[in-house]
């Protein structure tokens, strides 16, 4: 992932799948028919991660009225089912990676020798996890989303910046237009000298192009089959159609930014002769009375 590199492209299915198998590998197809580099999961263990006074709070669900803590483990996914991932992956040529939210989640993950590991914008502040993932020596993708920059450079002194990334972000679901401030991106850039991407929260495309345009090296959107669905990211995921429209996209957009030297191309030439082939002619028509 680096400015001399095509962008990369990452599909989060994040919980989209709906603690579902058949969904994750649907999200994985699409993943790969648009082009897709990698696909990015969530991993939690629900008794480390859910607070205690939310556990016990009542939720309807696709599957009944259940605890909060009953819809979180339905949710997760065990190692049957990411190894049944990890072999769909393989098989259809794509990487996988995720983002634990805990040091069991980590040591859970990494039985499956993930090549890289997200840092998500909640654990921003988590020390003791941010020390743990970076003692697998593996690179991370920070993401900043409801950051403040001091927070965002203790976390970026606890890593290492040769094997770091960091991704923009605003935390909402969907975000407004007016808070992206997809300039972060080029501040991020000055700020820390490491690799900058994008993590986008949006209705639409428009902003995910911008970011590209802007400098990002690596971009990515989450993914669903129907924005319909239960879920609290389906209303700002991409949807099949508009995810094979992005990667479409952004691959003509990183072959128009060039490289940024100005240069005669070899489409201009005969446009060149014919255009500057001596100057134009002197008028020999009367100048006009004033």
């Amino acid at each position: 992932m680096g400015h001399d590199q095509p962008i990369t492209i990452i599909a989060e299915v994040g919980i989209n799948h709906n603690g579902d198998l058949n969904i994750a590998k649907r999200l994985i197809d699409v993943a790969v028919q648009s082009g897709c580099d990698a696909v990015k999961f969530q991993k939690r263990t629900p008794h480390l991660c859910v607070p205690m006074e939310q556990r016990h709070l009542m939720r309807d669900t696709p599957w009944g009225t259940m605890t909060y803590m009953e819809y979180r483990e339905r949710l997760e996914f065990g190692h049957k089912e990411y190894s049944e991932i990890d072999s769909y992956c393989k098989e259809k040529g794509i990487q996988w990676f995720a983002s634990c939210w805990d040091e069991l989640s980590i040591e859970f993950i990494e039985f499956f020798n993930p090549p890289c590991y997200k840092i998500a914008s909640a654990t921003l502040t988590d020390d003791p996890l941010l020390k743990t993932l970076s003692a697998t020596n593996r690179p991370l993708i920070l993401s900043t989303g409801m950051s403040t920059l001091e927070e965002i450079r203790r976390a970026v002194s606890l890593l290492d910046r040769n094997k770091l990334l960091i991704a923009h972000s605003t935390s909402s679901y969907p975000c407004k237009s007016e808070e992206l401030n997809l300039r972060v991106i080029c501040s991020l850039m000055e700020e820390f000298g490491v690799p900058i991407g994008y993590s986008g929260h949006e209705i639409g495309l428009q902003a995910t192009y911008a970011a590209v345009a802007l400098g990002a090296c690596f971009v990515e959107r989450h993914i669903t089959l129907d924005h319909d669905m239960w879920g609290s990211d389906q209303a700002a995921s991409v949807a099949p159609n508009g995810f094979q429209r992005l990667v479409r996209d952004i691959r003509v957009l990183e072959k128009a930014l060039g490289d940024g030297i100005k240069k005669v191309y070899d489409s201009e030439l005969p446009v060149k002769a014919r255009l500057r082939n001596g100057k134009c002619r002197k008028s020999t028509l009367p100048r006009p009375l004033i």
